[in-house]
């Protein structure tokens, strides 16, 4: 063993990782750094040293399927096991018999092999999961959503896909630039709510005397029905693309492949190994798949990377994925997607213009933690949905309301809030309310809260 976590903290979760790999790392930065009393395990004793010396947590090598490592591990005082290493079933292994062993211990399980994908409910449920995760699966699904508002760098859903946050760079010559915040309402006549700025490294939460500059980084919430509309009122094509060349033929190819095939979209596929490609093949008919190396600047002209809408390479490396972006967006309106495993630079990664960029790891780390607050909060209102704005300089969250919350009945005049902190948008029957000072928020409601501070488990953590 090495290491030792600090003093459990009152509202604290003792929580066993099992896997300490890309996703297990970053779990562990972002559990640490919420105060949660965490143990590692991992067969190699480096990747155990390497972590313990960064974070203040135990780590124990071995086998996390080991019922002795598990008890080592404190597996009958802990209140969460998450399994996260290269092993489907290794991990759910780990978490049924950490079930078995820990009597009420929430278990989570990450599962990647398309093989389970359409059992992912199922598996949860006779297993007796709390959560089953698929990294690649959640990056698909967030490349298929940007890609259906390509002029976006990323897009978040909220409200059972009722709303959506929609954030991009405010670009040269834009009529948003010059402007304040509440001179916006002659631009947007709809919904909406510009929810974060990052400027020059700084992010804030702006009010209605902040002006737009030229190379803001603007985040605005909407409806879903009227995403669209924000980029037509800014002068820019809204379509969603309509053809996609993915480089590599992994797990998260086919999955991005299979959504963008049932959006009828045209799908190009670009692999190297010849057996793969038959099983590509084979398992989505309606794709083009090709046998070539996706790095050949000739194969890609020749295979119509100057016509297609949008570029996704989704190879191994991070490196060949990065540099396959900076070429292709030499192509005029090419939509580009990188997708970033372990590259931890992300200074120079955004200095270098790739337009959107997706972090599975990270996909992953905000659904876990946003469970992982919400499993601290079982009184109020629970954080539901979790996105991590401007790496991580602010936070967007969704809580479901109670009839016991405090904020319940309030008009939003009248709650005494934390500073750098905004109430977006209240969710109601399926629809979507931008509220004014007078609204109140109800029992039933799901609110987005849009702040720069951390750690938010509920929503009684607004109030000041």
């Amino acid at each position: 063993m090495q290491g030792r976590a600090a003093k459990k903290k009152q509202d604290s979760l003792r929580i066993i990782i099992v896997g300490c790999g890309k996703v297990g790392h970053t779990l562990t930065e972002h559990l640490v750094r919420e105060g949660h009393d965490i143990t590692i395990v991992d067969t190699n004793e480096r990747v155990i040293r390497n972590t313990t010396e960064v974070y203040d947590v135990m780590g124990i090598r071995g086998n996390g399927a080991s019922l002795s490592v598990l008890y080592e591990a404190g597996i009958e005082l802990a209140d969460m096991i998450i399994a996260v290493t290269g092993s489907d079933e290794l991990n759910l292994l780990c978490c049924t018999i950490a079930k078995k062993a820990g009597g009420e211990i929430s278990a989570i399980a990450r599962v990647r092999n398309p093989d389970y994908a359409e059992e992912l409910v199922y598996l949860r449920q006779q297993l007796g999961l709390s959560m089953i995760i698929n990294p690649e699966l959640e990056a698909a699904r967030q490349i298929a959503h940007i890609l259906s508002r390509p002029q976006a760098l990323t897009v978040s859903s909220f409200a059972k896909g009722h709303a959506e946050l929609l954030s991009f760079k405010i670009p040269s010559g834009s009529i948003l630039a010059g402007r304040s915040i509440m001179q916006l309402d002659g631009i947007f006549q709809f919904g909406y709510l510009v929810c974060a700025v990052e400027r020059e490294g700084s992010v804030s939460i702006p009010g209605g005397a902040y002006v737009l500059r030229e190379g803001d980084d603007i985040t605005i919430l909407t409806d879903t029905r009227d995403g669209h509309r924000v980029f037509e009122a800014l002068g820019m094509e809204s379509h969603a693309v309509g053809s996609c060349m993915i480089i590599g033929g992994g797990k998260s190819s086919y999955y991005l492949a299979k959504q963008l095939l049932a959006q009828r979209m045209d799908v190009k596929i670009i692999e190297q190994n010849r057996a793969r490609c038959e099983e590509l093949s084979a398992l989505l008919p309606d794709a083009t798949v090709i046998c070539g190396d996706g790095g050949d600047e000739e194969l890609l002209r020749e295979e119509g990377l100057e016509s297609v809408e949008a570029f996704v390479p989704l190879t191994g490396l991070d490196e060949e994925n990065i540099l396959l972006t900076l070429y292709a967006k030499r192509m005029p309106g090419l939509k580009t997607i990188t997708k970033i495993n372990r590259i931890t630079f992300k200074d120079v990664i955004d200095g270098l213009d790739l337009g959107s960029v997706v972090y599975p790891k990270y996909v992953t780390s905000e659904t876990i933690t946003a469970y992982v607050r919400a499993k601290q909060n079982t009184i109020g209102s629970n954080v539901e949905t979790l996105y991590h704005l401007f790496d991580s300089k602010a936070e967007a969250l969704e809580f479901h309301v109670d009839k016991d919350a405090p904020v319940v009945g309030v008009p939003l005049m009248k709650l005494k809030k934390k500073d750098n902190l905004l109430i977006a948008c209240i969710g109601r029957g399926g629809k979507v309310i931008f509220p004014r000072g007078q609204d109140a928020i109800q029992a039933g409601d799901t609110v987005i809260v849009v702040t720069t501070h951390s750690g938010f488990g509920d929503i009684s953590d607004i109030l000041a």
